[in-house]
């Protein structure tokens, strides 16, 4: 007798149910078993780290507005704590007591902006005989490198002394510009070097204005100008960038002169001696922050620096998300990269004191280039979200509350003009410092991008341009038109779909409502993500 196979019909949706029911419990058990020895311990300590990094910065904050109200109340001005005078013309020698200037300009494929430069340049109130501008222009466009020529010929009928340089290639980038520019012939008889980027328009008086400085305190190696933003009010991505800007420029490169006489070259609108850049090993192309890896090693022969607040320089922002990206990925990867093969030569060095090098390393920078990124990327837009699908975890209130708002305070004196849109601001910030972490992760452990240099995008006065043809209903000159495709950024927006979660369970199983910053950071990494953060016009 053969044997009879029984089979038990199953209906397909209801073996479909149990299979699916099997796999989310297997993960449900999965995740309850790794939970309490894994992942509570690892959250526990990202939480206690990201609590350390937020007091360091929170000291950091504070000690420089400590130090920036006694600069204000009590410290002397520059023209007070080092000699200053005016240069004047002598009868006898004439020009020859004023000192020979060099006016480098770097440019590639500056078609917006290169007349603005070099016109400033060459308006400067200074002897002619006694000024050499120099434009060192390595573009590659044929068209570009044309008109830039012909400018400088332009200028030079008027009796200017400009020089148009060029190279064979764009070795060392900037740097590679500049150390070539220092090399001919006509500038051995100069003794200082004025930069200026391409988009830099001095005031006629800014040299008469910072040499004294060089002229009379022979130990004073750079003096630095600040930066004034002609398009600061073309969009909310020009507010957000003047926002962070004018907090460098009012409290920490003023903080660093006045009690250290050193700060970060901000690789324009500055002066050197140039025998302190040849002192210091002249310009090298390492790191993609070739204006603070000299400034470190200028400081470390003991040379002093001077910064002008007073003394401003109009320039231009970036105005497309793009840009900017690119723009802080060199800002944020240089200075770590150049931590990384620096640190220990500033330990090693004794020419400076002890108080100087914890200044640096410590202050300069660990804490503001590398910790005050990380902590704000790790613990906003990881940790803090992380944890409330771990409840097992708590971020005390001083955490996540209190701290960040002194911060934030302590952040916002800079444009006091902005302060309606210090929320936002915030938010924007948590998104860039996605991409400043992974831009100082890169420099310190020197992975792929770390000597990526893009030149970012100037637009000059086309877009002052087009508002002028609006009003006199004429043509418009052309527009800078993106696809749409080039405008996706797929991280923010993965991050997007994550915060968006986590402030989802958060509403409905969580009690300490962070679905409410959870959502309003989903939103502001949304319209980053798509590229539209550069198109909003804020309000004054």
């Amino acid at each position: 007798m053969g044997e009879v196979s029984q089979k038990i019909m199953i209906p397909e949706s209801f073996q479909f149910q149990v299979s699916s029911y099997d796999i989310s419990g297997q993960l449900k058990l999965i995740w309850d078993l790794i939970k309490a020895p894994l992942i509570v311990p690892l959250l526990t300590l990202g939480v206690y780290i990201s609590l350390a990094m937020s007091l360091m910065l929170l000291m950091e904050r504070v000690y420089m507005g400590i130090v920036i109200i006694l600069v204000k109340l009590f410290w002397k001005k520059p023209e007070k704590r080092y000699k200053w005078e005016p240069m004047q013309d002598d009868i006898e020698s004439g020009n020859l007591n004023f000192p020979v200037i060099l006016v480098q300009i770097p440019m590639f494929n500056e078609k917006e902006v290169y007349k603005l430069s070099i016109g400033a340049a060459s308006n400067l109130s200074w002897p002619a005989d006694r000024l050499v501008i120099q434009v060192l222009d390595d573009s590659t466009d044929p068209a570009i490198k044309q008109m830039v020529e012909l400018e400088c010929q332009r200028w030079a009928s008027k009796g200017i002394n400009i020089r148009y340089q060029i190279r064979e290639n764009r070795t060392g980038y900037k740097a590679g510009a500049l150390k070539e520019g220092l090399k001919r012939s006509y500038v051995k008889h100069c003794e200082y070097v004025c930069i200026f980027d391409a988009d830099f328009q001095p005031e006629p008086d800014f040299l008469r204005r910072a040499i004294p400085f060089l002229v009379h305190n022979p130990d004073v190696a750079l003096v630095q100008a600040r930066w004034r933003f002609v398009n600061a009010d073309e969009c909310l991505l020009t507010r957000m960038q003047e926002m962070s800007l004018d907090y460098h420029f009012t409290v920490e490169q003023e903080v660093g002169s006045a009690t250290h006489a050193f700060f970060g070259f901000n690789g324009t609108a500055g002066v050197w001696r140039i025998a302190a850049i040849n002192d210091a090993g002249g310009w090298k192309d390492r790191t993609t922050v070739e204006d603070m890896d000299l400034a470190v090693r200028a400081s470390l022969r003991g040379w002093k620096f001077v910064y002008l607040g007073d003394l401003h320089v109009k320039s231009e922002l970036p105005s497309t998300f793009k840009a900017f990206r690119f723009q802080q990925h060199r800002w944020s990867c240089g200075p770590a990269n150049l931590f990384r093969k620096m640190v220990m030569e500033i330990v090693r060095n004794k020419r400076v004191n002890f108080w100087k090098k914890v200044y640096v390393i410590y202050s300069f920078f660990f804490v503001r280039k590398i910790i005050a990124h990380m902590v704000t990327f790790c613990f906003y837009c990881v940790v803090l979200p992380l944890t409330i699908l771990v409840p097992e975890v708590k971020v005390p209130i001083w955490g996540a509350v209190y701290i960040p708002s002194v911060i934030t305070i302590l952040n916002s004196v800079g444009t006091p003009r902005s302060i309606h849109l210090l929320f936002y601001w915030i938010l924007f910030e948590n998104v860039m410092s996605l991409h400043r972490t992974k831009a100082a992760l890169i420099g310190l452990l020197e992975a792929g991008r770390v000597n990526e240099w893009v030149v970012t995008e100037k637009l000059g006065n086309t877009l002052q341009k087009a508002a002028d043809a609006r009003k006199a209903n004429t043509k418009a000159p052309r527009k800078f038109r993106f696809k749409f495709t080039d405008r996706i950024n797929t991280l923010e927006l993965g991050f997007a779909a994550f915060l968006f979660l986590c402030g989802c369970y958060d509403f409905v199983n969580g009690k300490n409502n962070y679905f409410i910053y959870l959502w309003l950071q989903t939103v502001t990494f949304f319209i980053t993500g798509i590229g539209y953060v550069g198109t909003i016009i804020p309000s004054s």
